[in-house]
This record gives structure tokens, C-alpha cells and sequence, in this order.
């Protein structure tokens, strides 16, 4: 019985650590500009990975794989969020700005600096 159980525990996250993954991969092709495309990786990998681990360490048992992956799980919450973070920080300091309205429309991203641009090319 308790077998089943387990088995039943392992599946859910499987299946539920897949769905984040797909909806990560989504987000990235379809979200607008590299600051949320990066938010999506960054969020859904990690959770997805995380249940994915948990599933394995529920099959595992409590064994020397399971402090293993626990470990990687470990390693996986402190480095995915910290890339993000310092990728982030790198686009920033480079100039890159982040759309504001989400609309792909650059006129009305941080002040409006890009319409200001447009107004000295045309005169």
C-alpha cells in the first residue's frame, strides 16, 4: 500500500514538474521582452526541476541517491535564481530597458525616451 502511494507521489510531481517546464518554454518563446522571458525560465526551472528531484527522492527512498539529490536540489535553489539575478543586472548596466506596458510598443517604455529619440531623427 505504501508503495502505491509513493508511486502515486512520484507521478504527481513528475507530471506537475513537466507542466512547469513546458509553460517555462513557452514563456520564453512567447513573452514580449528578455527580462520576462528570463523571469519565466528562471521561476519555472527551478520549481519544475525541484518537483522533478522530489519525485526521484520519493522513488529513491532514503538511500545515499536521495542525500545526492538533495544536494543538487540544494545547488539548483541557490544557482538558477542567482544567474538570473546577475544576467539581469548585466542587461541592465548595458542599457538594455525593460518594457514597461508589455505591448512591444518601445514609445512608452521607461519615460518615454524612445518616442523623444523618434521626435530628433524626423526634425
Amino acid at each position: 500500500m505504501m508503495a502505491l502511494i509513493a508511486d502515486g507521489l512520484t507521478w504527481a510531481c513528475f507530471i506537475i514538474g513537466a507542466v512547469f517546464l513546458v509553460a517555462g518554454g513557452i514563456g520564453v518563446i512567447r513573452l514580449p521582452d528578455a527580462y520576462t522571458r528570463m523571469h519565466a525560465a528562471g521561476l519555472t526551472d527551478t520549481m519544475g526541476a525541484g518537483l522533478i528531484l522530489l519525485g526521484m527522492m520519493l522513488q529513491g527512498g532514503f538511500t545515499f541517491v536521495t542525500i545526492k539529490l538533495i544536494i543538487i536540489l540544494i545547488f539548483l535553489w541557490f544557482t538558477s535564481p542567482t544567474s538570473s539575478y546577475a544576467l539581469a543586472n548585466a542587461m541592465l548596466i548595458s542599457g538594455q530597458k525593460p518594457l514597461l506596458f508589455g505591448n512591444g510598443d518601445a514609445s512608452q517604455d521607461a519615460g518615454g525616451d524612445a518616442a523623444a529619440e523618434a521626435d530628433e531623427r524626423e526634425g
